[in-house]
This record gives C-alpha cells, structure tokens and sequence, in this order.
C-alpha cells in the first residue's frame, strides 16, 4: 500500500482529505480511484472493509488508504 492510513477508521478520515476507494464494480479487479473526499457515508466508527465515502464527482466507494488527511487536492484520478 502507498503511504498514509488504512481506510477502515472514520477517525483518520475527513471532508476533504485525499483517499484511495474503490467502487463496487471495481472489488474485483482492485482498480482504485483517488479523489477528495466530499461525505462520510459510514456512521460506525469501524468498518473492516473500509469506510464509505462519496468523492467530488460523486464516485462512492469504500477508503483502502487515506494518501493525504490534509485535503489539499481536489482532483479524481483512476489507475
């Protein structure tokens, strides 16, 4: 996993922070987008798949790794 956190604690994660998700119809291949997160979907404070959020741009998927808790980027990106 690239730096930063896990993305299965609601505490590590913020509106606005930059995660990696991965949508539904991507668990599968694994293929992640990265974006800004926009809203915390999850209530509990735990999820061990990852906590769900809605990037800008509306792409909603469960957080594999929180890259910059800051939020300094506002950009969605696949690889």
């Amino acid at each position: 996993m690239e730096s930063g956190r896990k993305g299965d604690r609601r505490d590590d994660i913020r509106v606005g922070s930059t995660v990696d998700i991965i949508q539904k119809e991507d668990q599968h291949s694994g293929k992640k987008t990265r974006g800004t997160v926009q809203e915390i979907l999850t209530r509990s404070s735990h999820h061990p798949h990852g906590i769900k959020v809605r990037l800008k741009g509306n792409l909603v998927g469960r957080v594999v790794a929180v890259i910059d808790p800051a939020g300094e980027t506002d950009s969605v990106h696949r690889y």
